[in-house]
């Protein structure tokens, strides 16, 4: 039964997590959309993505795991 519940529960992460269009994500990085193409095209950075047919997807909490791995030095 822990399995199911642990399953359960990423599920419901997965639903409740924003995704965003490339154009989206580029702006909450605050980087440009051609940019955050090149990083996807060519494996720059490990951004996990969603892709189905042509569309791209992030969701919000890999663009914040991405800033949180980005992040140097300790805020106060």
């Amino acid at each position: 039964m822990q399995a199911h519940s642990a399953i359960s529960a990423v599920i419901k992460n997965q639903s409740t997590d924003p995704l965003f269009t490339p154009k989206e994500a580029s702006e909450y990085l605050g980087v440009s959309n051609d940019t955050l193409s090149v990083w996807r095209c060519v494996g720059r950075y490990n951004i996990p993505f969603i892709k189905v047919g042509r569309l791209v997807k992030y969701r919000k909490s890999s663009l914040d795991a991405f800033l949180d791995r980005r992040t140097h030095g300790r805020e106060a």
